[in-house]
Formats: structure tokens, sequence, C-alpha cells
């Protein structure tokens, strides 16, 4: 019979299964890692060209794993997509510095300003995907766009020829975009790229049989673009949306348990039973653990505290967990949700190392308040903006009226605040500093409606502006008749 785990075993397992999870975006995808939500199995369909999701929810690693011959095939197996088999997959942007492939953020600029369309730009990338033989030959982005604007003919051929072999073959052409958000420094050309994306896109996908592109996108930028490519409209009927349900994140927490290396991962496996050997040093949960609350509930309870204080009045940690990470669409980011928990676990082993859970309520507490931090530098890497907009509401209270808001926002001097940031952006756009402004920094109402949009803000029912505890916390906003976070 298989010893149980003791709540420092537990500790120890939470830490060193979850010490990447705040660097998703650096850590390459592997087979022990690729967890697959049953709600994120419409956007591998060849055929859904636009997956839209915020920072943190899994662009990066769901376009890496496409990019891995080994991980599309376990995930054509988990998902039952059979056609995941029959790709042929390249990236047209990424993260990843591979200017054979695509032109990188200088390079973007330097064709923007010479007066390059950006429809030719992703043309001429993917028709590099599909192997033209003269501009795999040549080095320089602007040499191989002014080969195709040469030779329209022999261009259109490539595709059509490449279309027609893949039909022949039973494949698929697939192109793959992520990291988006860092196309350009300015918003109105960031848009204007991503739009000559979305044209490119919507072109392959009703003008070829199996030539697609996938587009890994944040949903403000995809309403963006749509300003400067209406019939990008003709792609959300088929969009998918990378979300996270409550069962979804504890999903993934026990898939990560069960994957680490060691034997107290493999005793986890032995202890909650049913677990499937996919091969590759990668294990797949039992149905129950991903996807059913009762049976999630009873396992997360051996691990913490059953209740956020004294008693069940105080909330239970599956719950409140979840609840108090959510964005303005109730929407939580696994990398937040995983941030938590290891900063619980480090938290009670340095505080309350004797502590009978794994877990204690408090520093389930101060996991929040550090994933609140992690998410508020996140938005702020993406978008400056959002920190110039909120750091002025500091030391208020929550609900808020919106037109206290905006005399806040015109005391504080916001849209000259908000153009200044964008200039400095534009002076010293490099790789650290490609970065999306508000379409309308001096309108301030609309300015709400942009924050609402990224999850920011939230409208309550009675039309008072409010912060999801996620971002109210890390900027010091306070709820009216709330308690503090450090609170029993």
């Amino acid at each position: 019979m298989t010893e149980p785990l003791t709540a420092r075993e537990y500790r120890d397992l939470l830490s060193d299964a979850l010490r990447d999870a705040a660097e998703a975006d650096t850590r390459r995808p592997a087979a022990h890692t690729l967890f697959m939500p049953d709600s994120h199995r419409t956007a591998l369909y060849v055929d859904n060209t636009v997956v839209q999701g915020g920072r943190g929810v899994g662009k990066t690693f769901w376009y890496r794993s496409l990019l891995d011959g080994d991980l599309r095939g376990f995930a054509a197996d988990e998902y039952r997509i059979g056609r995941l088999r029959r790709l042929n997959v390249a990236p047209g942007h990424g993260m990843d510095l591979n200017s054979g492939r695509y032109p990188g953020q200088f390079i973007l600029r330097s064709l923007i300003e010479a007066g390059t369309p950006p429809y030719e730009i992703w043309y001429t990338v993917l028709l590099t995907a599909l192997g033209r033989p003269e501009l795999l030959e040549l080095t320089e982005w602007s040499d191989k766009v002014a080969w195709v604007r040469m030779n329209a003919g022999e261009a259109q051929r490539t595709i059509e020829q490449a279309d027609q072999q893949a039909h022949d073959h039973n494949t698929v052409h697939l192109l793959l975009f992520d990291a988006l958000e860092h196309l350009h420094g300015d918003r109105e050309q960031a848009d204007r790229l991503v739009a000559g994306i979305l044209q490119l896109a919507l072109q392959m996908r009703f003008g070829t049989r199996n030539i697609r592109f996938k587009v890994f996108i944040r949903p403000d930028m995809f309403d963006g673009a749509k300003h400067h490519f209406p019939d990008a409209s003709k792609l959300s009927g088929n969009a998918a949306r990378l979300e996270w349900s409550q069962t979804d994140l504890f999903g993934l927490l026990f898939h990560c348990l069960g994957n680490e290396e060691g034997e107290a991962s493999e005793r986890f496996r032995r202890l909650t039973g049913g677990w499937e050997d996919a091969g590759g040093r990668r294990y797949v949960p039992p149905m129950a653990l991903r996807n059913e609350e009762r049976a999630q509930t009873d396992l997360f309870e051996q691990i913490a505290d059953p209740y956020m204080g004294a008693n069940f009045r105080k909330g239970r940690p599956y719950t409140w967990l979840p609840n108090h990470l959510m964005d303005g669409r109730e929407q939580v980011s696994p990398r937040s949700f995983l941030h938590a928990l290891t900063t619980a676990a480090d938290a009670t082993r340095a505080e309350r190392p004797a502590h009978d859970r794994a877990l204690h309520h408090e520093a389930i507490r101060k996991g929040v308040q550090a994933a609140s931090e992690i998410r508020v530098y996140e938005v702020s890497e993406d978008t400056p903006w959002v920190r110039l907009a909120i750091e002025p509401l500091s030391g208020c209270q929550v609900p808020i009226e919106e037109p206290r808001v905006i005399e806040i926002w015109k005391a504080e001097g916001l849209p000259s605040a908000l153009h200044a940031e964008s200039a400095r952006y534009a002076q010293t756009d490099g790789p650290d500093h490609v970065r999306t402004g508000p379409r309308h920094p001096d309108d301030l109402p609309r300015l709400i409606e942009e924050l609402i949009d990224l999850g920011v803000m939230r409208r309550r029912s009675d039309l008072r502006l409010d912060l999801p505890d996620v971002y109210r916390i890390a900027f010091r906003v306070g709820r009216r008749g709330g308690v503090p976070m450090s609170a029993g």
C-alpha cells in the first residue's frame, strides 16, 4: 500500500513542480508539461484561424507546441484531431529571433517606413515558408519583398502549386503567428500589421484548400485590426478562445504534480490512481482530476487548509483562490494561479513549517498578493499606459462612479502623460520597448472601455466601475466594506 504524502512532501512537490510557472514564455513546452484542457480543443482545429487569449493563458505555449512534431502527435491523439499529424508547420512570427523565416521588429519598422504595405510583407513570409528558392537565397527582407513585387505571377503560381501538392499528399501548410504585441511600438502601425496578416489569412482560408494560418492574438489587438481590415470579422465565426475554467486550473495543477520527476510525484500518481502513461515521460491525469469539481476539491483539501480562516464562512480555498485571481472578464491566467500556489508553498514552509497541511490559508492569501503583483507587471509590460491610468486611483475605494474616475484622471493630467509615454516608446523602440498604447488617449470615457476590454476594469450593474482583486490589490485600491487581504 502506498504511503500518503506528508504535508512537507506535498509542499516540496508543489515547489518543484511549479517552480517555472512564472517563466512560461521562456520555458519550452515538453511532453511532460503538455496539459490539454478540453476547452482548448477548438484552438487546434486547423481551419480555426484566430485564437484569442490574454497574457499568460497559453498562446505562446500552443504556438511552440504546434511547431514541435512530437507534441503535435500527443495533441492529435488526446484531442482526436488526426489532421494535426498531416501538417507542414512553419513560423510566420514569434518571440524567437528567426530572420530567415520572418522579419524582426527593426526590419519590420524599416519596411513600414519605406512604405511597404503590411500585406506584401506577410505574403513574402508565406512564400518563404513555402520554400520559394529565390527568396531562400536572399538575405535581406527588403530584397525578398522586391522580388515578390517584381515576380507577382511566379509568386502566385508558387502558392497554387504548393496548395495542389499539399492536396495530393493529404497535408496542410500551416503558418503560425504569435507575439503580435511585439510587431511595432506604435499602436496604429501594429494594428495595420495585424490587419495585413488577417487579410492574407482570410485569402488563404477561402482561396486555397490546404494553406492555412493560425494567429494567436490578444482580443484587443484583434478588435484593433478590424478598424483597418473590416473583413477580419469573417474570421470571427470560427475563432477560438483560450480560456481556463476552475476545473481546468486544478486539472493543470494535478497534471504538474503528477509529471514532476522523482519519487514523490510517482507516489502521488499511485495514491490518486488512474493515470495513463502516454510515453515520453508524460502521464495523463484521470478524468476525475481533470474535470470533476468534487474529486478536485477532495484532493486539494488534503493539500491546503479546508477553509480560508476559522470556518466555512471565510470561504474554501478551492473556490476562493480562483475567484480572487479573476480579471474583469472572469478569466484566470494559469500562470497567476500557479504562481500563487508556489508563493503559498514557500510562505508556509518559511512561516509555518510544522503545519499539518502543505498550504496554510494565510499563505494562500500571500500567494494571491504575489500573483497580483506579477499580473500588474505583465499588463504593464504589454500596455504601460494601464499603470498610468490606474495608479492615480491608489487610495480610492471601489466600486467607484465613472465621473469620479474621469475627474481624477483630468486632475492628474492623464492624457498628457499618455501622449508622453507613447512618444517615449516611439523614440526608444527596441527589443524591450515594443508596446501598444491606448487608441484614444484624449477620450477618457473610451479609455475606460479599453480598460474594460482588457479585463483591468469592469462595469457593475449599477454602472459603477470596479477593479478585480488581481489588479486592485497590487495597485493599492481599497474595496468598500472589504477586509484587508492579510486578514483571517
